[in-house]
Parts: structure tokens; sequence; C-alpha cells
């Protein structure tokens, strides 16, 4: 079959998948309409097993609901959903020091705090794309301020009451890496501005400090000052094939707004690298987690696939494809959804399953929980419908 006609047939799909059982799983389940924002913690048939709000999934679902309203269908529905979680995240989300909660109750009571930017990156993000779909100046004004704090919040954790310790080793964190290059990005679309561009090139150079090069992976933790002697602990030689693969695809996002000599060529092989060392030739899937020496991993669900280092991949193989017009991106695709159909996909109740056994065995039935919410999954679905034509470009 034609290259091309496989990734318009795949986006149609994506579509179909997008669009008639994912979002009208977490529409129907997912929003709180009595005080507004999103559960996530859903088992498999949309019924609730806790009805906190977890500020990661708040702001990613009002960037998703917000994204889709803009980009897909004018729908109000959707529109309104963004709004109400917005107002959960303005009203109750916050300290007095403007510092993001990781969870709150259902009425919107603080429940926990994380002492991680991470939250705050969700509602960032959230922000910029409720101003492009409601024209709300305001936004993008917070979203600005927003910019500069979690950067500082990044490069000093003692403001989030991490203090770092004289034993701990300076290190540059892949998550970093890729949300300050994504703020940056979505930043860029609305207000250009020459402190978005040097962070978007500066995350690309940040990103080659991750990269190894006789692997052809980023590593999830970069040292700094001591690149010639690294410590022999576990988080130096950790990789995470879905993170790996998520900045693959962020990096060429970013050279749409900059130009980097090389990082074409060092997202390519980061994608490729990554899918090779990262897949389980035995029983296939990626690893969550790797030790590149084959030593222990300190996290014990190492073995495990989960959804979304698969639906990253998707969107990176599509892209790949499209930038490349290589063929071979394809057979990468196909492989990486035939696992997604056979271990993830719930044609039943719609939405996807997250979690299984190295072996492909499902070990939770939840649609969602504390990290899993409305955001991998559709926004995956969405790039590629986009990219592949089933949808109008974003």
């Amino acid at each position: 079959m034609d290259p091309d006609r496989k990734v318009r047939e795949f986006g149609q799909r994506c579509r179909e998948e997008l669009l008639e059982r994912v979002v009208p799983f977490w529409h129907e389940h997912g929003i709180d309409r009595q005080y507004g924002g999103f559960f996530s913690c859903l088992d498999r048939d949309g019924s609730l097993y806790d009805d906190r709000k977890y500020l990661w999934l708040q702001g990613r679902a009002v960037w998703m609901f917000a994204r889709l309203y803009r980009e897909v269908e004018a729908r109000p529905e959707w529109l309104e959903a963004a709004a109400r979680g917005l107002e959960i995240i303005r009203a109750y989300g916050r300290d007095d020091r403007g510092r993001l909660y990781f969870s709150l109750t259902r009425q919107g009571k603080p429940f926990f705090y994380q002492r991680k930017p991470y939250a705050a990156v969700f509602y960032l993000l959230a922000l910029v794309e409720y101003h492009r779909a409601s024209g709300d100046a305001e936004c993008l004004q917070e979203a600005r301020q927003l910019f500069d704090r979690i950067v500082q919040w990044i490069g000093d954790p003692s403001l989030l009451d991490r203090p770092v310790f004289g034993g701990q080793v300076p290190a540059s964190q892949l998550a970093d890496v890729m949300v300050l290059a994504g703020m940056a990005a979505e930043l860029m679309r609305v207000h250009p501005d020459e402190v978005y561009r040097q962070a978007m090139v500066d995350a690309i150079e940040s990103a080659r400090r991750h990269f190894d090069g006789q692997r052809r992976i980023l590593m999830e933790n970069a040292p700094l000052g001591c690149e010639d002697s690294r410590p022999d602990w576990p988080e130096a030689r950790l990789f995470n094939p879905g993170h790996a693969i998520e900045v693959a695809w962020f990096l060429l996002h970013l050279l749409e707004h900059v130009e980097v000599d090389g990082a074409r060529e060092l997202a390519l092989e980061t994608l490729a690298g990554s899918l090779e060392f990262g897949w389980d030739a035995e029983y296939g899937g990626l690893f969550y987690f790797m030790d590149v020496e084959g030593k222990p991993t300190l996290q014990l669900e190492a073995s495990m696939k989960l959804w979304w280092p698969h639906t990253e991949a998707l969107y990176a193989l599509v892209l790949a494809y499209e930038q490349t017009g290589d063929s071979g991106w394809l057979e990468w695709l196909q492989r990486v959804e035939r696992y997604c159909l056979e271990h993830f996909v719930d044609a039943e109740y719609g939405g996807w399953f997250g979690y299984c056994d190295r072996r492909g065995n499902l070990t939770h039935t939840c649609k969602g929980n504390h990290y899993k919410g409305f955001f991998h999954v559709p926004r995956a679905l969405l790039f590629c419908a986009q990219r592949s034509g089933a949808l109008p470009p974003g």
C-alpha cells in the first residue's frame, strides 16, 4: 500500500477513536457537574473511585477541552468544561505564595502539596490554550508571569520547600528540559518574545547534554560539572523511553520557531534509538524505565508497559514520517499501533487502559488515576489526525 495512504488511513482511525470513544468517555464521566473541575480516578466503565481533584489533571483537561474547541469544533460544552476547570484552579489550587497544590478535595480544600513545579506547568498550558480559545487576555498575562516563576522554581527547588543537600550531584532533569520547551513554544505562538525564543534554544542545547550517542537515547538525568565522573548510582543510568520519545517530537516542534544546527538530526536519532533500545524484543511494547547497563532499577514498576510512552510514540512517528518521507517510520508506527490496540484500547466502554505488566496483561482496569487523565491519549490522537489530514491542522 502507498505509504501516504497508510498514514491517511491511520489518521482516520485516530479521528474516530478520539471523537467517537475517547472524548465521549471523558466528557460523560470526567466532568464534575456539581462543583466544577474534573474527575480523573475513573474505573473501566467510568465509575468514580476517588473524587479528589488532582491539579496535574485539572490543567491538562482544561488544555485538552480548550484545544478541541478551538481546533476541532466550537462546541459550547467543551469551552464550558475548560472554563469550569480553570475556575477550580484559580479559586482553590494555589497557596498564599502562588505555588500549586498537587490535590484538592472534591469541594476544593487543599489535600496534598508535592513540592514539584509540574502542576504549575500544566496550569500555565491551560491558561495559554484557554486564552487562545476564548480571547481572555488576563489568562495570557497570568501565564507569562507564571512562566517566570516556574523557571525560578526549577532553578531553585528550595522555593518549593525542597532543599538541596551537600551530597546531591547537580543534574539536569529531562522532565524539566521538556516542560520548559513546551511552555516556551506555547507562549511563543501567542506572544512572540525573545525570552521564549531563547528558552527554546536553551532547551535544545540542554537536550544535547542528555544525549547518549552510543545508544542514541536521552538519559533521564545529566550530571552538571562532573560529566567525566558520573556517580555509580541508578539515577545516572536511568532511561525512560517515553520521556525520550516525547522530547524528540518536542524538539521537532521547537524547530518550527527556531533554527539550531543539528537539532533535527538529534530529534530523529533520539526517536530511532529510543524505540530500538526501549522496545521489549520478547513481549513487545516499550519499557517504562530501564538501566542502560542492565542493572536493577530503583523503580519496581520498570518493566511495566504504560499507555503514555506508546501514545507519544504514535505521534512522534507520524511527525517523523511527515518531515522525512522515510517509510521506515511507518513500520514502527504499525508495530506501536498494534500494541495499543491489543493492550490499551477498550472498545466496549471507550477510553484507554493504562497499565500492563511486562507480558502485556492488564494490571489495573482503571481508565484514570492521580496521574492518568484526559490528556496523553486524546492529545496524541488529535495530533496524529491533524498531521495526517484527517482533521484540520493546528
